[in-house]
């Protein structure tokens, strides 16, 4: 067995484990990276940017299927889904080959195998390309993130139970699916196979889906699905299914006696944090009820000189907020005395169409921690840009702290939804993060004709005058 000896050795190579051994590299920090699987990790392979390049080539099929009314007389589309998956897959290898050359660039060694940790920040590495290594380091990040959750009663087979990793290199589009779970990754394959032509129907077991987003949106969000023939049932759990003699489908059972023949059925209730290869034996990282290692603002486990990131710890399961934890434990391990992250101000984005971007406090969410508030909401319907581009499904909601004369102040939380909101939600983002009032909002110039001028439109009607309601 090999030896060598590393000041940071990162196990996992998703957004966290990359991002930190970059950033750990380019301070010229001597960083060894272990990956079982494929560099980029959940987001890069199975999860944010396949997910995506389905959901764009679903806008594309939606944006043929309405030329006509552009005066654009494209015809009848139809899908290849063969060259849909092609193309997703080459988008993956191109980003893949980027990131591998990065970290070679940076001088980063990367392992490839199975990385266990024990006492001491030993790191022992076996059953890939790399051979059995045995490594060590002044500081080890955990970094091993996340898979799918399942529920009992629906056994993954990958032909009429999946979850998102089938789902992203399935062969053909299924005509009738049920998708368990409206969550954000539920809603996106929802809206992405019914824009594409299945029969779609969301079975979500809360009173809402999209839980976390301001209901105002979350109801936006289902009435478009309603208008687009995607059928969403709320309050409903599921108690199993039957498969068809045939094999051609299953029968989902769920709520009070209710089924639904489909074609396919999609586990979407979530993922896990996954721990389980990381061997831990000897150490004094700890793991929770739920799976999570534990650890503090810092992200340092009980371990001395090991930290923990990303999907593996109880904190947003966004690829941004891993991005954060990676490079906040590098600081860290420098002795810099970072601050821990804010996580109340973490910017969200949810693709489906229509599109939800957020960040802050929802109005509930905001009376709930005792602030008197105070809110607007404006459509996407008057905006000329949304309009002219055919998509005028939408709002935007600002809602803003109650001074005590009544008057708005203090941002507290921003909630679009609508057409390209994941590219508008910065200056709101930046507006909660700063904790700005509307008055110095509103007092900012906004581009027109844009999207976007929407935002600046709800925030100086809190201040009492604005133009167009």
């Amino acid at each position: 067995m090999t030896e060598s000896q590393h000041d940071v050795i990162v196990i996992g190579g998703g957004p966290a484990g990359y991002a930190a051994a970059l950033y750990g590299a380019g301070i010229g920090l001597n960083v060894g990276l272990v990956e079982r699987r494929v560099l980029g990790g959940t987001c890069l392979n199975v999860g944010c940017i396949p997910a995506k390049e389905l959901l764009e080539t679903a806008s594309v099929f939606r944006t043929v299927s309405h030329a006509s009314d552009f005066g654009v007389n494209a015809g009848e589309p139809s899908l290849d889904w063969a060259t849909t998956m092609n193309r997703k897959q080459r988008i993956i290898d191109q980003l893949v080959g980027g990131l591998s050359g990065l970290l070679g660039q940076r001088s980063v060694t990367v392992y490839d195998g199975t990385g266990t940790l024990a006492a001491d920040r030993t790191v022992s590495i076996s059953g890939g390309e790399s051979g059995d290594c045995s490594l060590r380091a002044d500081a080890v990040i955990l970094a091993a993130g996340s898979t799918t959750r399942t529920i009992p009663g629906f056994e993954v087979d990958g032909r009429l139970v999946m979850t998102s990793d089938e789902v992203l290199s399935m062969d053909h589009l299924p005509k009738t699916v049920a998708v368990i779970g409206g969550g954000a990754i539920g809603c996106e394959f929802a809206s992405m196979m019914g824009d594409l032509g299945s029969e779609v129907t969301v079975l979500e077991a809360l009173p809402q889906i999209l839980t976390g987003c301001d209901p105002d949106a979350a109801r936006v969000v289902e009435r478009s699905f309603k208008k687009r023939g995607i059928t969403t049932r709320t309050g409903v759990a599921v108690s199993g299914h039957t498969p068809l003699a045939d094999g051609s489908g299953t029968v989902v059972e769920f709520g009070d006696g209710e089924s639904v023949q489909v074609e396919t059925v999609v586990v979407s209730v979530g993922r896990r944090p996954f721990a389980d290869l990381l061997g831990l034996a000897g150490t004094q990282v700890v793991t929770d009820d739920r799976g999570f290692v534990e650890v503090d603002g810092r992200c340092r486990t009980r371990e001395p000189g090991v930290w923990a990131v990303g999907d593996l710890i109880a904190t947003p399961q966004l690829a941004h907020v891993a991005f954060a934890e990676g490079m906040l434990a590098i600081r860290d391990i420098l002795g810099e005395d970072p601050a821990p992250l804010d996580y109340h101000g973490t910017p969200w984005c949810i693709y489906c169409h229509p599109e939800v971007a957020f960040a802050g406090y929802t109005e509930q969410g905001a009376i709930n921690a005792g602030f008197e508030v105070v809110t607007s909401k404006h459509h996407f319907m008057g905006n000329g840009r949304a309009k002219i581009v055919g998509e005028t499904d939408g709002i935007v909601k600002v809602i803003a702290e109650a001074r005590p004369d009544g008057t708005a102040g203090r941002i507290l939380g921003v909630h679009l939804v609508g057409p390209w909101v994941t590219e508008q939600l910065g200056q709101g983002y930046l507006a909660v993060n700063w904790e700005a009032t509307v008055d110095e909002v509103a007092a900012l110039i906004q581009p027109h004709p844009t999207m976007s001028e929407l935002f600046g439109e709800t925030v100086m009607s809190l201040t009492g005058r604005g133009l167009h309601g």
